[in-house]
């Protein structure tokens, strides 16, 4: 598995590409020279993994269940092997997960899953119910639905929770969402924000003018929210 790091110094930034993409995207899109001045500075550090989503959420060849454990093979790696190293490469500093579109979905999910491990997650556009059919949008597994599946998805495992250990960490996050409003998953981002809400998660939910869900506005969202 490959990954890029840029900055040398600040609190931590895990950026998960968009769907099906690599770990070069966010600075082939523009997004590291949006935050160049704080990256330079020292005020952030970025650390970009690279994404299998054809190996396992997009890979439609293989069995649901192998498919969800394709994914959550991917989750340990980066608990496992990317956090202790993005930890040793710059200790003591808070680490926030991060990502567009559906790296959007792979960093709120995998931020209220391991609560100890992070500060914040903020997601631009995300899509955090995989079975939804939104607009152009199509449901992931087609009418397929177990636990495992209730358990990597957001919109489905939070209402759900009832662990008050797990909730107190989740507690300790500040979740960032934000959406266009007519995008397709608009809906979707608000019954998020109402179910944090209900859990007493602090969280931030803001809607943007159209759909924006293209990089020019979140290079645009970076600055502001990051």
């Amino acid at each position: 598995m490959e990954l890029l790091v840029f900055g040398h110094a600040g609190p931590r930034l895990l950026v998960f590409p968009s769907r099906k993409r690599r770990f070069y995207e966010y600075e082939d899109f523009g997004m590291i020279h949006s935050l160049r001045h704080r990256l330079e500075a020292g005020e952030l550090q970025a650390v970009c993994v690279d994404g299998i989503d054809e190996e396992s959420l997009y890979c439609f060849d293989i069995e649901p269940a192998q498919r969800i454990e394709r994914h959550l093979q991917f989750e340990r790696y980066v608990i496992e092997e990317v956090l202790p190293f993005s930890a040793k490469l710059n200790p003591r500093t808070p680490l926030t997960a991060h990502g567009c579109s559906f790296g959007a979905y792979h960093a709120v999910a995998i931020a209220l899953r391991n609560p100890r491990h992070f500060s914040r997650a903020v997601g631009f556009s995300g899509r955090y119910d995989l079975t939804l059919e939104a607009g152009d949008y199509h449901s992931l597994f087609h009418g397929f639905y177990d636990e495992s599946l209730a358990a990597i998805m957001p919109s489905d495992f939070l209402p759900k929770c009832v662990d008050q250990k797990l909730l107190r960490q989740m507690r300790r996050l500040r979740v960032t969402l934000a959406v266009g409003e007519d995008d397709a998953f608009f809906p979707n981002n608000e019954a998020l924000s109402g179910a944090l809400a209900a859990k007493k998660i602090p969280h931030e939910f803001h809607s943007w003018c159209g759909a924006a869900h293209r990089f020019r506005y979140w290079r645009q969202m970076a600055r502001v929210y990051l």
